[in-house]
């Protein structure tokens, strides 16, 4: 299923690309909040990558990238959490997702949910194999594939259903 929409590459020198990754931000900040009243809802619902994959798809790589540093930094510093151990692994995995989004948006010019799948499998299997280079331990690094199943399922699905409402704005 593809829809088309307005995509954006905005660039640094652009108020909107902070206005933007400000927005998203917020939202990475209180999605995560929310999640957290559901048991193990971090690790389960990835919430924390939900609005810069919709930053970078829509709005392009310089707003997602601004949302993936800021918003994992932003919810360290107000809430411990992620924890400083995983700060570095989020952040990664962050910085590859919106690249991966940014680049997927670029090259299908649609909203689609193959892409959008590319853009999850693509961020979470290469930010595993850096996970498991930071941390040495391979289980620890597949804990998104092991627990966050319904989390990347949300990113696809949930995604695609924002990016589509979204789409001709």
């Amino acid at each position: 299923m593809e829809t088309s929409a307005k995509l954006y590459s905005l660039s640094f020198g652009n108020v909107k690309t902070y206005l933007f990754a400000l927005l998203f931000v917020v939202g990475n900040v209180a999605l995560p909040q929310l999640s957290h009243l559901v048991p193990a809802g971090g690790p389960t619902l990835l919430p924390i990558y939900f609005f810069t994959l919709i930053a970078a798809y829509k709005y392009g790589f310089r707003v997602g990238l601004l949302t993936a540093l800021l918003s994992p930094v932003i919810n360290h510093l107000l809430f411990a959490m992620p924890t400083l151990a995983v700060l570095p692994a989020i952040l990664i995995k962050s910085g590859l997702l919106a690249g991966a989004a940014a680049l997927a948006a670029r090259h299908s010019k649609k909203v689609s949910l193959l892409a959008l799948l590319g853009v999850v499998l693509a961020y979470q299997v290469v930010g595993t194999a850096f996970e498991w280079a930071l941390c040495g331990d391979f289980y620890l690094a597949v804990q998104d594939f092991r627990m966050g199943i319904p989390g990347m399922l949300i990113q696809w699905f949930g995604g695609y259903a924002l990016l589509k409402a979204i789409a001709k704005i």
